[in-house]
């Protein structure tokens, strides 16, 4: 069987790329795990692994740093598209994003790129109702403890 491709869509800015440095480490019918590197230099962080929640419209990431420690878990909305006669699956940003740091504080972001993308017409409003249904899932198992369940997708794996 081929190699499963993984593209990352951005709607703003425009953009799809192949992430064809990414190494999958688990493929299941619900969630797909890799490990990466940054596509372009950070200071911040070097290198991470995410895990792409297919049922869910969820990819959660670790950040880390250079030294090895944990710089944030990043979890992104997004849309999976899969195109079968190419093996390939365009995850598509739906640009809400929520940041946990090490200490557990929690940070929502880019909702203001959601209304822009929504306003530009390049977010129907199915899927701008998607994402805040997507959003509210992902926030409501934070808020409630469960993220740990998530987590353990990357942790038991020793990523």
């Amino acid at each position: 069987m081929n190699t499963l491709a993984l593209y990352r869509r951005r709607l703003i800015p425009d953009e799809c790329v192949l992430l064809d440095g990414d190494i999958i480490v688990k493929r299941t019918e619900d969630v797909i795990v890799t490990k990466w590197k940054t596509l372009n230099p950070k200071t911040a962080f070097q290198y991470g692994a995410s895990c792409y929640f297919l049922k869910d419209g969820i990819k959660i990431s670790k950040f880390y740093r250079k030294d090895g420690s944990l710089f944030c878990w990043y979890c992104d909305i997004v849309q999976f598209d899969y195109k079968q006669d190419e093996n390939a699956l365009i995850v598509t940003d739906l640009l809400a994003d929520v940041i946990i740091t090490p200490d557990n504080s929690v940070k929502v972001v880019d909702l203001d790129e959601l209304a822009e993308a929504f306003d530009k017409g390049l977010l129907s409003a199915d899927g701008l109702k998607a994402a805040l249904l997507q959003l509210n899932t992902l926030l409501s198992r934070i808020y409630s403890n469960q993220f740990f369940r998530m987590q353990a997708e990357l942790n038991d794996l020793g990523l």
